[in-house]
């Protein structure tokens, strides 16, 4: 009979869920910091304070806990496009919107991770593209698109436009995150005004 203590299942399931938020909080927090790129599986376990053994339990590398957090970022900035979708009076006011609650949303996830970090901790910068920025950015596609090609927005080449406003809303969106305090409000402004005032240039007729 095995001497080793077994804990009773409702612990050890919380002990899974405690155990995975604790690796994709930290990957959360690394891939921000270092970017994807440069960012190693032992900078995330570093951050865990995890075994090494403990982390390859649940994911077998950082691509699959990246994919993880995109998954996790998509499922939650969903129901609010689709909330502005549902509610939508046109094409301006749908870009207004979308890329005002982006900001907002990147602004949280920044702050919730960095809130969960060791008290006197350095403030970090942010170096690359997060997960959920990539997944945001990809459910914004489709829904500009799926507008664009309903006949919402001005008549131009739709996958042109969805790049650039895409673009637009990357970069301003990662230039708000280097800033403190960030300011949702006027890098939502700045990236409408720039996308918005582009996309009449492009449906004035050519002389």
């Amino acid at each position: 009979m095995t001497n080793v203590a077994l804990l009773p299942v409702g612990k050890r399931e919380r002990t899974k869920v405690q155990n995975r938020q604790a690796i994709l909080d930290a990957a959360r927090a690394v891939f921000s910091e270092l970017g994807y790129e440069t960012a190693t599986v032992r900078d995330i376990i570093r951050r865990t304070g995890l075994a090494a053994g403990t982390f390859y339990n649940y994911y077998r590398s950082k691509e699959e806990v990246f994919a993880a957090l995109s998954d996790d970022g998509a499922r939650r900035f969903a129901p609010i496009l689709k909330g502005l979708r549902e509610n939508l009076r046109d094409f301006e006011a749908f870009v207004h919107e979308a890329i005002h609650a982006y900001f907002q949303f990147l602004a949280q996830e920044q702050r919730s991770w960095i809130e969960k970090r060791p008290p006197g901790e350095p403030y970090p910068h942010v170096l690359g593209e997060t997960p959920e920025m990539a997944a945001v950015y990809a459910e914004v596609r489709t829904v500009i698109e799926a507008a664009l090609a309903a006949r919402q927005g001005p008549a131009a080449d739709v996958a042109y436009m969805t790049a650039a406003s895409i673009a637009i809303a990357r970069d301003v969106g990662e230039k708000m995150l280097e800033r403190r305090p960030i300011d949702t409000e006027a890098a939502a402004d700045f990236a409408v005004t720039m996308i918005l005032r582009g996309l009449r240039g492009l449906a004035q007729p050519k002389d």
